[in-house]
Parts: structure tokens; C-alpha cells; sequence
């Protein structure tokens, strides 16, 4: 198996744990952990594991020219984009938060374009409309919408922020991808982002009452830090090193396809035309959006 085939599957895998999320972080929020009590976790978490893992990799030192690249993909992929998204998580429901999202592969495609010249294919521009109207389908005709949701227009409002910063941080780590160890920029992006947070997110997470928390919301909280966060930064960074960052951007359009699909699995929802059809045009439009160009 080359490298480019395990890119994919790597932000296939990203993909399906994001979808997963959207369910799971709801679940747990705000009963057991406010959303920004939820963020010192998750960066804080994925720190330390990035910091143990980057022993098994190589001895590198940033330069000075590089830390402004570097503040700047933390504090949009690790910063805005999850504070954006857990606040909006709590005010909204995680269909919105689903659908919402696919606004970023349409920001990374028109960035790269205009900042990596990367070249917009017919494949890769007919791919991306694809995901989007299947994507659209999966969520206004394929599932319902929690009620849960104390501030829809807020919440998807943040959501569009979440997506905005996530797509702008695969742009800029980029350069970064092309000169560091993937496990030297993850350690380092963590930590800054760590820090930036602390004052708005270590007064949420001092509420949190350990003590009285169901063992269920301790393996929700687990699964948002070593999945979502842990292993799908270090699976996007790895598709970043094969895959352009539009193409790695595509893979988003699968996550209201995920969701429909774990709603399946834990009987929460069932199969339609509707859904059968918007799923077939995800998964095209994301094979023709991460298809690889032939060379003349």
C-alpha cells in the first residue's frame, strides 16, 4: 500500500471520528463539562500525548522565522476552531453542526487556489459540488434535529467560524507540513494553543465535578481527547504530507454521512431513498475531489 492510498484512509479515518463527535461531545455537554471546560481537556490532552509520541520521532528545532506560522495555525486549528465549535455544539445541535462544516473545504479550495496556487480541476471543482449538495440532502432530509439547542442561529453562526479557522489552519500548516516531522509540529502547535486558552477555559474546567460523573461521560470525554482531537490531527497532518489540502478538506463532506450511519447502528434513525442518494453523492464527490490528476 503507498503512502497517497494511506493519506486517504487516514483522513477517511479523521473523517468518521469527527462524524462520531458531533453525537458523543453533545452527549456530555453542558451536564458534566461546559464546552470551553471541554477544550482545556482536549488541548491540554493531546499535548501531552503528542510530547510522549514525539520521542519516537526526530530531534527537531523550529526556527525563529517559522513561530509566526506556527501561532498563527494554533490559534486558528486549536483555538478558534474549537472553542467556535464546542460553543456553538452547546447552543445548536450536532445536524447543524454537521452540515455547517462543509463550508470549510469550499474555503480551502478557494484559498489554496489563491494562496498555495493550487490549480481548481473539473474534477476536483464538480467533486466538491457533489459532497456539498449530498451533504445538504444528508442533513435537511435525513435525519432530525435534537431539541437540545437553546440558541440555533448563535450556534450555527460559531459553527461557520469553526469551519472558517479549520479551513485557513490546513492552509497555513501546509508550508510547515513541508519542512517538520509531523509529531515536532503537533507538540508544539498544542502547546502554544494550550496556552492561549488557559485564561478562558481553566475557569470552566475548576466546575467540573468529577466526583459525580457517570462512567459513561469519562469515556465520552476520552474519546473526544485521544480520537477527535489526538488521532485525527496526527491522521490530517500525515494526509497533508500526500494530499493537497483541498483534497484533505473534501474528506469533510463525509461527516453528516457518518452521522447518519452511527444514528443506524444505535437505532436512532432508519434508511430512505433520500439518504441512500445523498450518501452516493458524498462518497463520489469526495473520490473525484481527492482524485489524483493524471500527468500530461
Amino acid at each position: 500500500m503507498n503512502k497517497r492510498t494511506l493519506a486517504i484512509f487516514a483522513a477517511i479515518g479523521a473523517t468518521v471520528i469527527y462524524g462520531i463527535n458531533h453525537t458523543v461531545a453533545k452527549g456530555v455537554m453542558p451536564t458534566h463539562v461546559r464546552p470551553f471546560g471541554f477544550i482545556f481537556l482536549r488541548v491540554g490532552g493531546a499535548a501531552i500525548l503528542f510530547w510522549l509520541i514525539s520521542i519516537f520521532g526526530p530531534k527537531e528545532k523550529i526556527e525563529k522565522r517559522d513561530w509566526g506560522r506556527m501561532l498563527a495555525c494554533a490559534l486558528l486549528g486549536m483555538s478558534i476552531n474549537m472553542l467556535s465549535f464546542f460553543k456553538g455544539l452547546e447552543l445548536s445541535t450536532p445536524i447543524n453542526s454537521a452540515v455547517l462544516v462543509t463550508v470549510s473545504p469550499i474555503i480551502v479550495v478557494a484559498l489554496s487556489a489563491l494562496f498555495l496556487s493550487e490549480k481548481i480541476t473539473l474534477n476536483k471543482g464538480l467533486g466538491i459540488f457533489m459532497g456539498f449538495v449530498g451533504a445538504v440532502g444528508l442533513v435537511l432530509f435525513g435525519a432530525e434535529a435534537r431539541q437540545d439547542a437553546p440558541n440555533i442561529p448563535l450556534g450555527n453562526f460559531l459553527f461557520i467560524i469553526n469551519a472558517t479557522a479549520y479551513g485557513s489552519y490546513l492552509i497555513l500548516v501546509k508550508k510547515l507540513i513541508e519542512k517538520y516531522h509531523p509529531f515536532s509540529i503537533m507538540k508544539w502547535l498544542f502547546t502554544v494553543a494550550f496556552v492561549i486558552n488557559l485564561p478562558i477555559t481553566l475557569p470552566q474546567v475548576l466546575e467540573v465535578q468529577w466526583s459525580s460523573m457517570p462512567l459513561w461521560a469519562y469515556g465520552s470525554i476520552a474519546f473526544v481527547v485521544i480520537g477527535t482531537t489526538f488521532l485525527t490531527y496526527l491522521f490530517n497532518i500525515f494526509a497533508l504530507t500526500q494530499l493537497k489540502a483541498s483534497s484533505v478538506g473534501a474528506f469533510i463532506y463525509m461527516q453528516p454521512l457518518v452521522g447518519i450511519l452511527f444514528a443506524l447502528f444505535s437505532g436512532k434513525d432508519h434508511l430512505t431513498l433520500v439518504k441512500v442518494t445523498a450518501m452516493c453523492f458524498v462518497l463520489v464527490g469526495v473520490y473525484l475531489a481527492s482524485k489524483k490528476p493524471k500527468r500530461k
